[in-house]
């Protein structure tokens, strides 16, 4: 375990301990980062009603393994969605160049995020371009995480 408390540092770590045979993009990263990080407390000042923070475009830390020149055998990322599951998994499969996403539709009742349960679409790229797919669920996260890396499994064999 790498304990580290921002994204940038988690690019760092992540890219150091490669190569790998597998790597699971499983970390919910945020795409925006603060442009400049504050080292003491923002005081309110007289006449200040407004702060502006200014956001830039965070590290692509699945992006950056998945073209390293020390790239896993296997890359698998992840997709939360909140409708058009299919379309936006397959686009970031072939967007960021992994070998395999799991998608879940997030924003639903008895899935996703503050749930125990959820359900996964899988895809994966084939080797004619085609793109394999198979569901997952719904079961327990943990049962779910299991199939997940037999699936990774079996696509590495394959």
């Amino acid at each position: 375990r790498i304990d580290v408390r921002s994204a940038a540092q988690m690019h760092d770590a992540v890219l150091r301990a490669l190569p790998a045979d597998v790597y699971v993009g499983a970390a919910a990263v945020a795409d925006l980062t603060p442009e400049n990080i504050a080292s003491s407390k923002n005081k309110k000042t007289a006449g200040q009603d407004a702060l502006v923070l200014r956001l830039v475009r965070t590290p692509d830390i699945l992006a950056d393994v998945a073209r390293d020149a020390r790239r896993p055998r296997c890359v698998v990322g992840f997709a939360a969605e909140t409708d058009d599951v299919a379309h936006y998994a397959r686009g970031k499969l072939e967007k960021k160049n992994i070998d395999m996403i799991a998608a879940n539709r997030v924003g639903v009742a008895g899935s996703g995020f503050e749930s125990d349960d959820n359900a996964l679409n899988v895809y994966w790229r084939e080797n004619n371009d085609a793109v394999g797919e198979r569901a997952l669920g719904p079961a327990p996260k943990t049962t779910l995480a299991d199939a997940l890396m037999d699936l990774i499994e079996e696509r590495l064999h394959a």
